[in-house]
């Protein structure tokens, strides 16, 4: 079995990356699903296997993506040799990380889940 190396999504030139980036994948089972329903996207790049949306680094703070979403910090996934399919209209490159969290739990048949806040009595 021959392994894969890994290469880092590169960010179209003019495009602010000022959050940092990292990356959610899905299989591509899931990619125009998830495209199409999104109400704002960021860069979306896609292999045959995997689609991949860029996100603010840190997008798994407190957060459990749902298998068989795949989080990658740094935006450095397997080299698959992904190409851009999606190039963001404005000047960010990212997805809101929420919205896409929601739509990948809907689709994966899980609940969403995050901690709740602590609540303090100001009595």
């Amino acid at each position: 079995m021959h392994e894969l190396g890994a290469t880092r999504l590169a960010v179209p030139v003019g495009l602010h990356t000022g959050l940092g980036c990292d990356a959610v994948g899905v299989p591509a089972r899931f990619g125009f699903k998830i495209l199409s329903r999104l109400p704002a996207k960021g860069c979306v790049y896609a292999d045959s296997d995997w689609w991949w949306w860029l996100v603010p680094a840190g997008s798994d703070h407190d957060l459990t993506w749902p298998l068989p979403a795949c989080y990658a910090p740094g935006a450095e996934i397997p080299d698959r040799r992904p190409r851009l399919i999606h190039h963001p209209d404005g000047t960010s490159p990212y997805t809101p990380p929420i919205p896409l969290y929601l739509l990948v739990c809907q689709l994966t048949g899980t609940a969403p889940s995050w901690p709740a806040p602590s609540v303090r009595s100001a009595l």
